[in-house]
């Protein structure tokens, strides 16, 4: 038994133009939801023009559900658009979409730019500094803007970040007959009286020493703020090696101090979450800062002791012990991970390297000994001066 499609999500561009078969449905429908630049493009219908509240709500759409119905949206609705909010309360079997050309393909048509090897972001409504992971040298990025601010905005973080040689394209209105493309330098940005719908397409161009976030995990410590209280360059690599990141998932990073390992768990793909629980406020701050300027400020810092702060997170799919290993700590973690997820624990001294061997035996899993040594001077000559050795329990849960 199926059921017939009472819900139309119709692409509309700048200049408003529907297809015969777009028309058909809007006519059809009892009601047509939208923004109200959405409903201006589609001149005169039949049904009733519903504006979408502010704060945006889809109750109004579901209180309509069963009788014909159509939504406008801007371009393709589910690239960055409408689509996936109302798809998570609304099955496919009872929507029917008709996407038009997006904003992401409408630049890349217009600056003769292969979309398949573009970064493609949206800025509207979230964080400028999501642009920082994608800041690659010699690469291109489309992304939609917030407003008209959004340019001049992307151009002062370029530069601060090395990158103030790049151009920024600013695309407004593509599609429509008050379409306009300019391009100007990062650095000097100069562009004026920017309309408020407009998409910025940038081609990277990287001075010597500016701050490309590698693809593999290990960042430099002097990019986090820090008390002394971080796990270090390469140790870091070796525990998001041994956490294994995959898309989707969610960490616990307990005990967090600067946040490296959760900021690193995000940056491994767009998708991922991770939570920091750290005691110390000034500490939980700072990791709060780090997120943000190395470009994942959705991280989630919590301001607890483990283990009770523990109670009432989303489930993990992997957990990190970094500071303030404790047996019940490790109990309350091992208990909260699902079958098949992952946990990582390190540990300098040999009261918590007690632990792990005892959790080793209880547990199963790996014990691993790192060490890190490196080259000093020792007066005409040269010696490996060795950090503090790290032992690691790392296991997963079957």
């Amino acid at each position: 038994m199926t059921t017939a499609p009472w819900l139309s999500l119709i692409g509309i561009g700048e200049d408003g133009e529907l297809s015969s078969a777009a028309r058909a449905l809007i006519d059809a429908a009892a009601s047509i939801f939208g923004g109200a630049r959405h409903l201006d493009l589609a001149g005169p219908t039949k049904g009733e023009k519903v504006k979408w509240p502010s704060p945006f709500s889809i109750d109004g759409l579901l209180a309509r559900r069963g009788r014909p119905t159509a939504v406008l949206a801007s371009g393709d609705p589910f690239f960055y658009g409408v689509g996936a909010s109302i798809a998570a309360l609304v099955p496919p079997e009872e929507i029917f979409c008709l996407p038009a050309p997006s904003a992401f393909s409408l630049a890349a048509a217009r600056l003769c730019w292969s979309q398949q090897d573009c970064a493609l972001l949206s800025l509207h409504g979230r964080a400028l500094e999501r642009i920082a992971p994608h800041l690659q040298p010699g690469r291109r990025l489309i992304a939609l803007s917030w407003d008209e601010t959004t340019p001049g905005r992307v151009a002062e973080l370029l530069s601060s970040l090395g990158f103030g040689r790049s151009i920024i394209h600013v695309l407004e209105n593509l599609g429509g007959p008050r379409e306009r493309v300019r391009a100007a330098q990062a650095e000097g940005f100069s562009l004026q009286d920017t309309g408020p719908l407009n998409t910025i397409g940038i081609e990277l161009v990287a001075a010597p020493g500016a701050r490309a976030i590698a693809l593999t995990p290990g960042l430099p410590d002097d990019w986090f703020e820090h008390d002394g209280q971080i796990t270090k360059r390469d140790i870091r690599a070796v525990t998001l090696s041994a956490l294994a990141p995959r898309k989707g998932e969610i960490l616990w990073d307990i005990g967090a101090g600067s946040g490296s390992i959760g900021i690193e768990w995000l940056l491994a793909d767009p998708a991922n979450r991770a939570v920091a629980l750290e005691q110390d406020p000034e500490r939980a701050a700072r990791a709060a800062r780090n997120a943000a300027n190395l470009g994942v400020p959705d991280l989630q810092v919590i301001t607890a002791r483990a283990p009770e702060g523990l109670v009432g997170l989303p489930p993990p799919d992997a957990i990190f012990i970094g500071g303030g290993a404790s047996a019940p700590v490790i109990e309350a973690a091992w208990s909260a991970l699902p079958r098949y997820g992952r946990i990582v624990v390190n540990a300098v001294t040999l009261e918590t390297q007690a632990l792990l061997t005892q959790a080793f035996r209880d547990h199963g899993g790996e014990l691993v000994h790192v060490q890190i040594a490196k080259a000093r001077p020792v007066g005409r000559f040269t010696a490996l001066d060795p950090a503090m050795p790290v032992l690691q329990w790392r296991a997963a849960k079957t």
